[in-house]
């Protein structure tokens, strides 16, 4: 059975969809959610993301699993290792598979659990800011955000 719950935020709606065991995606996309009802995880998952915009929580917790290729999988699971409040450039993030940086690229543009897993993070190797499905206006305030919180984040690489 799916589940969803919808929570109002500093960038806009955010719905997050779930089954019984694992969030499965958290999108600022307007979502078509009709039948579906909140369960525990969604809500702990909105609670979670409530303490977020609130500067009060740095590391969600919730069960959370996505479709993807085993590639995908490791690309996301590196995501997690971004510490909150600081950023990486593609290049770097792609370090030890240089020659996969635009299969990186990709499946990080593939990431459907938004600010959970933090593709946000990932800069330009010149310090812009770039690819963000959620629109760029949203990664800029998501790293200003952490960057306030932590008061040592940046929103630009600095060499």
């Amino acid at each position: 059975m799916n589940y969803a719950s919808v929570i109002a935020s500093p960038v806009g709606q955010v719905t997050i969809l779930a089954d019984d065991e694992f969030v499965h995606a958290i999108t600022f996309a307007e979502t078509a959610i009709t039948g579906l009802t909140e369960n525990s995880l969604t809500l702990r998952a909105a609670q979670q993301l409530k303490d977020y915009f609130k500067g009060k929580l740095q590391h969600f917790d919730f069960p959370m699993k996505q479709k993807g290729t085993a590639f995908q999988q490791g690309v996301w699971q590196n995501l997690l290792a971004i510490p909150y409040g600081e950023t990486t450039s593609y290049a770097k993030f792609s370090a030890h598979q240089p020659l996969a940086i635009r299969a990186i690229a990709a499946a990080n543009g593939k990431n459907n659990i938004a600010i959970a897993v933090p593709c946000h993070r990932v800069i330009g190797s010149n310090g812009k800011l770039v690819g963000y499905a959620g629109g760029l206006w949203r990664k800029q305030w998501l790293l200003q955000h952490e960057r306030e919180v932590t008061q040592q984040g940046q929103t630009e690489l600095k060499f």
